[in-house]
């Protein structure tokens, strides 16, 4: 910063010489006959006045667009250049029911755009059998299995177990009675965890129960224990219940999921299971705002299954909508920017972008 500042000292003062020296030659100039060799050094000097001013001009400017391109933590630029090929995540929870079409207009979105399709959970209703896989899921979403992951809601453990779910989307989901795994996308680090607690009961050598999502569960430590052993700048989770819903209100469940993700910097959650859209402002994990450290968590329960109202409105929420739609995020090895995409005639959208911790 200190050598930026004498740049800028130097610069004016070459400014300001080649002015001077404009102008002093211009006025000899007046004051003499236009002839002869005193006229041909004025004219020189004319010129070497433009040169030294024009050229000084043009390297300021220069180095000031130079400077204010780099974007810093605390400002996002709009000259953010985006990397060649930045990854994308399309994403909704609460999806298929051979009783609604709304899984056929967002599955039409995810034919028209690019990406890692990641069902959030209640994937299929009512309850995540194998044959409601087949016949209501697979003909929608499914035509892009092969570029699916998937994570757990209430609704796939209808069926014991949720084998069906785990028959269906096979290594998608995970390994089998956990539903939880982790891997890198592009520069991210993504993060799959099973938020159906109640179904994810064990017991530890000492003989101490734990459900799926407590503190000291296998679960609550495998994440941990992941957290640590990524050291990516942005990191994404991906959970069927939020842990904030203006539907379906505040979940201490995920608790201390939150608390591990929050101390290890995790940038943003998309979660589903309320039927409608909601982005918050960054929180911690009791719900207050942190732009510095806060995880930005995004609901988008808007697969197709069905769409509920709002109820209490929950603080810090910065945007709701009740269609159906899916999101995009584009993972930057720094930032990301999102879009919620509506369906066909639906006009409520979110778009925005942002840095990942430092």
């Amino acid at each position: 910063m200190i050598l930026m500042k004498w740049l800028d000292i130097l610069l004016v003062a070459l400014l300001a010489l080649g002015l001077a020296h404009l102008v002093i030659a211009f006025w000899r100039r007046s004051r003499r006959p236009a002839n002869g060799p005193y006229w041909n050094r004025l004219t020189l000097g004319l010129v070497v006045g433009a040169v030294i001013a024009v050229g000084a001009w043009q390297v300021y400017q220069h180095a000031g667009t130079s400077r204010s391109a780099v974007p810093s933590a605390s400002r996002l630029s709009a000259t953010l250049v985006p990397e060649a090929v930045a990854p994308v995540i399309l994403a909704a929870g609460d999806i298929a029911s051979c009783e609604s079409n709304g899984d056929e207009a967002t599955a039409r979105l995810l034919d028209e755009h690019e990406g890692l399709v990641f069902a959030l959970g209640d994937t299929v209703y009512e309850d995540g059998t194998l044959e409601e896989y087949e016949d209501c899921y697979d003909p929608t979403w499914g035509r892009h299995l092969e570029r699916t992951r998937a994570v757990p809601g209430n609704h796939e453990y209808h069926t014991p177990g949720a084998e069906g779910y785990f028959t269906y989307f096979g290594a998608a989901a995970g390994e089998p009675g956990k539903g939880y795994y982790s891997f890198d996308l592009g520069e991210w680090h993504i993060i799959a965890l099973n938020s159906v607690c109640s179904h994810l009961w064990t017991r530890s050598p000492q003989g101490r129960w734990f459900d799926g999502c407590s503190t000291g569960s296998p679960q609550e430590q495998w994440l941990q224990a992941d957290l640590e052993a990524h050291s990516n700048v942005c990191t994404l989770v991906v959970i069927h219940h939020p842990r904030f819903s203006s539907g379906s209100g505040i979940n201490n469940a995920v608790l201390p999921f939150w608390q591990a993700m929050y101390r290890a910097g995790v940038d943003v959650v998309i979660s589903g299971d309320a039927h409608h859209y909601e982005r918050f402002a960054p929180l911690d994990p009791w719900g207050n705002r942190d732009d510095e450290r806060g995880i930005t968590q995004f609901v988008v329960g808007t697969g197709g299954r069905s769409l509920q109202q709002f109820k209490d409105v929950l603080p810090h929420s910065l945007r709701r909508g009740t269609a159906y739609g899916i999101l995009e995020i584009t993972l930057h090895s720094t930032w990301y920017e999102w879009r919620f995409l509506p369906v066909r005639g639906e006009q409520f959208t979110d778009h925005g972008r942002a840095y990942c911790h430092d």
